[in-house]
């Protein structure tokens, strides 16, 4: 187990904003904090690299507490912008790196090698201030990585990038993490954690809602959505055992049931009266669970 907090607790004042979770990243895992503003994320990731001290609980690092004697093996990329917009790319990025401990020459290979794939070789000499938003966020980005921690936490790397870019960014955080990096990440786009992640913590309000493996999550939570697509008419399914929602238009039916048992019962019946082009048993999404959990929509 790379990451292991207990009971972790931070109150500002009379604001409770991270309240007692419990959560084990496994080592070379990808691993999603999911919630909206003021879940908790970033005041837990703050506690985790001993930026804000914990109210209670502990955080263990492969068994171990996180000390200054770790820096270099840890990645941060803040939510917020870090870098000093009077600088040039190649000044702030290699100073970074030496600071991890690499070599002028090692940084500013790892450096190239980063802006070529980001595609963004042409900044290389620009100022940080002259820099789009979302060229920023690569170079942040890159400054996070370039020392290739074993452990990295990213905070809304995906915000305020286009679809292109998002695509570029996650095909290289997906190659860290093959290559046994840690990765924790925050957001809150659920398809990206469904996407990346095995595993996930959803946060509300300061609060762990679920966590845990997103398969065994979804398993567990038991309702299903099935999908129906044919001519014939299949109103009466509604008032069937399990059924707990349906939506029809024009010739496609979605139908929340209860359990996954009820859906042969389901079947049988449509069957019986001719032929369907679909029939389709799906997971819950995690929208579905929030709601669930919450009792609102996932914002």
């Amino acid at each position: 187990m790379a990451l292991e907090i207990t009971d972790l607790t931070k109150v500002f004042g009379e604001q409770t904003a991270v309240d007692s979770i419990n959560i084990k990243v496994p080592a070379g895992s990808m691993y999603g904090f999911l919630g909206g503003n003021g879940a908790g994320k970033t005041t837990t990731f703050r506690m985790i690299l001993q930026l804000l001290t914990p109210t209670s609980g502990s955080i263990l690092y492969n068994g171990k507490s996180i000390g200054y004697h770790m820096t270099d093996q840890i990645g941060y990329l803040p939510e917020e912008r870090g870098l000093h917009p009077k600088l040039k790319v190649s000044e702030q990025v290699l100073y970074l790196a030496e600071l991890k401990g690499m070599s002028k020459k090692d940084a500013g290979k790892a450096l190239d090698y980063w802006l070529e794939r980001f595609k963004v070789t042409e900044n290389k000499f620009k100022k940080i201030e002259k820099l789009s938003k979302g060229n920023q966020q690569k170079i942040q980005l890159i400054a996070s990585i370039i020392h290739n921690p074993e452990l990295i936490i990213l905070d809304e790397p995906f915000s305020g990038l286009d679809p292109i870019n998002v695509e570029i960014l996650k095909d290289a955080v997906k190659d860290l993490n093959a290559q046994g990096s840690t990765i924790i990440f925050s957001t809150h786009r659920m398809e990206h954690v469904e996407e990346l992640c095995e595993e996930l913590c959803i946060l509300d309000r300061g609060k762990q809602i679920v966590s845990g493996n997103i398969d065994q999550i979804k398993q567990d939570f038991g309702q299903k959505e099935i999908i129906i697509e044919g001519e014939h008419d299949i109103a009466f399914i509604k008032d069937m055992p399990g059924v707990l929602e349906m939506e029809q238009i024009r010739n496609k039916s979605v139908i929340k049931i209860a359990d996954e048992k009820y859906a042969e019962d389901i079947y049988k019946r449509i069957t019986d009266i001719g032929f369907f082009k679909r029939f389709q048993v799906n997971e819950p999404s995690l929208n579905d669970i929030f709601i669930a959990k919450v009792g609102r929509d996932y914002e």
